[in-house]
């Protein structure tokens, strides 16, 4: 519809950014609806442009309005021009009322949206309730400053709607930005990652594991004892990922399926006696 590279601010200055919006003109009601008719009847896209670049400093002017939620003002008005650009494209200039009466409404649900959808890893605002209370959290805030709910002011708040505890444990949640494990501890080298339990024991897992090294260690010294041919039938036999049979070491090695039993009986042979004395837990069958 239309081209987005000259509506979407692409600068960090915003100082820039409304020197270049400022340069478009507001337009006249008759002019505007002029340009809209032209572009939902015969698709002018240089209508629809001319519409949505003299609407550029109101998306500027709606997205300030939501400063409290620190997040970047391009962000928010770049979004904020994507619905402007939405409602252009959906205007109806017979219903008699301006562009931007009409505008404004996506303006804010798609700043809205974003705010929504960026504020937190966890998803947030899945009911409607949660919705209206993420966008009032500042007046929210005033009214749970003390120990009790002001019960009053906040039916008031919420349309009329009972809502008590739930609604504090509600504003508590949406409340919360997240937080970087990895982030320190006010002055400290510690970090949050720090100071988080474990579900297992450490200790014992740390005890498995250095005994494992410890076995596997012992177990590449017994193999060096083997005879090379010796070795390759245990290797082939048990540690090429599966087991093979008498047939299958005897096929790869160029012996008969007798010698290789022969060699493996020896090796276990070999493996049990340095094993046995090495490790209380281990032993084989001959």
């Amino acid at each position: 519809m239309v081209n987005n590279t000259q509506l979407i601010p692409v600068t960090n200055s915003f100082s820039l950014y409304m020197a270049e919006i400022n340069r478009f003109p507001l337009l006249k009601p008759e002019e505007e609806r002029q340009l809209a008719f032209r572009y939902r009847d015969y698709g002018d896209l240089e209508a629809a442009h001319k519409l949505v670049v003299s609407n550029l400093r109101f998306v500027v002017k709606i997205a300030s309005e939501y400063s409290g939620y620190q997040m970047k003002k391009m962000d928010l008005i770049q979004e904020g021009n994507l619905g402007l650009m939405t409602a252009v494209k959906k205007f109806n200039p017979e219903r008699g009322y301006r562009l931007i009466s009409y505008a404004v409404w996506w303006i804010r649900a798609y700043i809205q949206d974003y705010i929504m959808r960026t504020w937190s890893l966890v998803k947030i605002g899945t009911t409607q309730l949660q919705k209206r209370l993420f966008y009032k959290l500042s007046r929210i805030k005033g009214l749970l400053d003390g120990n009790e709910v002001d019960r009053e002011a906040m039916r008031a708040l919420m349309d009329g709607q009972e809502e008590d505890e739930k609604v504090r444990a509600l504003f508590e949640r949406l409340s919360q930005r997240d937080l970087s494990l990895y982030r320190t501890i006010r002055d400290s080298d510690n970090t949050y990652m720090d100071m988080l339990v474990a579900d297992d024991n450490q200790e014992e897992a740390l005890i498995e594991l250095d005994e494992q090294q410890v076995r596997q260690e012992k177990i590449r010294k017994a193999l060096s004892r083997l005879t090379s041919r010796e070795r390759q039938v245990v290797e082939g036999r048990f540690f090429s990922g599966t087991e093979k049979t008498l047939q299958e070491v005897g096929d790869s090695l160029g012996i008969t399926r007798e010698r290789v039993r022969q060699l493996e009986n020896n090796a276990k042979k070999k493996l049990k006696k340095y094993l046995e004395v090495e490790l209380d837990d281990v032993s084989l069958a001959a």
